[in-house]
């Protein structure tokens, strides 16, 4: 008989499957990102109902099975439900959940991966922080978990820029979103960031589409 095994992780996708189960990608601190099929989740009343939603942030119990997982049971912690009352804030959220399940792997440990999703999904929360400049920590700080980023801003910048630049690359995730940086320098921040994110990951991501559309 299979042992049930808790993870810790959020919901990146959730999709309809079958007649009324669904299909999640969860991204797990001790197994990396998994995928694991809810039976039941569609119907009214199934416990498995709110938990399978992208977001949902807590533990989780899962069966191994040969290719996927099933999803017994899970004890939320946050559904950040904010970011559904919020179109923009949600909309950034997406795209965050889609970069994190590109570049998460099966079998890895998830820990700084998942670690950051959840401190940016708090950082889109907090008014005093632009979601713009939020967008650029994550991508920056998302590349050097992956292992592909540079020291430093590749073009000529400000010293602002390459103090936040350096900020971001060294600090721990619990200390990224705690600055602000002035128009000037946000901007070349941001343009710094994207060179980088097209250099370093090239996908095109459908939510990241959707987004600029909104944020133009």
């Amino acid at each position: 008989m299979r042992e049930a095994v808790s993870v810790t992780g959020m919901v990146l996708l959730s999709a309809a499957f079958g007649e009324a189960d669904r299909r999640v990608v969860l991204l797990t601190r001790e197994r990396g990102k998994i995928t694991a099929f809810a039976h039941g989740a569609r119907r009214p009343g199934n416990p498995l109902m709110a938990v399978t939603r992208p977001f949902v942030f807590g533990t989780f119990t899962v069966f191994e099975g040969r290719s996927a997982y099933t999803l017994q049971s899970a004890r939320p912690a946050s559904y950040f439900d904010e970011l559904s009352a919020d179109m923009e804030g949600a909309c950034y959220g997406a795209y965050f959940l889609e970069m994190a399940s590109y570049l998460a792997q099966e079998n890895m440990d998830g820990t700084e991966l998942l670690t950051l999703v959840y401190q940016t999904l708090k950082a889109l929360l907090k008014p005093a922080i632009p979601n713009r400049l939020i967008r650029r920590i994550f991508e920056l700080k998302a590349m050097v978990i992956n292992g592909e980023y540079t020291e430093k801003p590749e073009g000529r910048v400000s010293e602002s820029c390459a103090y936040a630049w350096e900020f971001v690359v060294y600090s721990p995730l619990g200390s990224l979103y705690t600055f602000v940086l002035k128009p000037e320098a946000e901007a070349e921040f941001e343009r710094e960031v994207e060179n980088a994110r097209r250099y370093f990951i090239r996908h095109v991501f459908r939510s990241l589409e959707i987004l600029e559309m909104m944020t133009r």
